[in-house]
């Protein structure tokens, strides 16, 4: 217990200039593959980002991981991203690394079945119309469980507003 208080000048300077060299080698992949490299658009992009901060603190905390190690790694997870991201242009790679969006609701109707392909709750479910604001089952014009993981609500506060088809065209009933 008292080592946990514990460190000496040079393992904090070496900690320092990790920390500052990986600041910079992230900013720099970034600029070059794009902010994709952070987002959730997909399940390959969170994991991705979980790859990015797990090698970011191995680099920097760890000392049998040296810096050029460490932006070794990050640049194939930067590489694997930004190659994963061309591929998915083609219908064939998209439908391999994506997972499908899936229907919970059509309308104010609750489609129990795909609630328990998704392992979701109605209580989770509930709980995302109440984030979304929705007061009434009647204003849902669908919700999505999204490729990410993500639930979407679609809604609208008068009755004459319609869903346009275009928006749930990929998502699987």
């Amino acid at each position: 217990m008292e080592k946990w208080f514990e460190a000496s000048g040079t393992s904090l300077l070496a900690i320092v200039i990790s920390a500052i060299a990986t600041y910079i080698i992230i900013i720099l992949f970034t600029k070059i593959v794009g902010k994709r490299s952070f987002s959730k658009m997909s399940s390959l992009d969170f994991a991705i980002t979980i790859a990015i901060g797990s090698i970011i603190a191995s680099t920097i905390i760890l000392k049998n991981v040296s810096l050029l190690q460490g932006f070794t790694g990050l640049f194939i997870v930067y590489a694997i991203q930004y190659f994963a991201s061309k591929l998915r242009r083609f219908s064939f790679f998209q439908k391999m690394m994506d997972n499908d969006a899936l229907l919970l609701m059509d309308g104010p109707t609750i489609l129990t079945e795909n609630l328990k392909k998704a392992n979701v709750t109605e209580c989770d479910l509930k709980a995302k119309l109440r984030e979304a604001n929705v007061l009434n089952v009647q204003q849902v014009r669908a919700v999505v469980f999204e490729a990410t993981g993500d639930i979407s609500v679609l809604h609208a506060s008068k009755p004459s507003d319609e869903l346009e088809s275009w928006l749930i065209e990929e998502v699987k009933r």
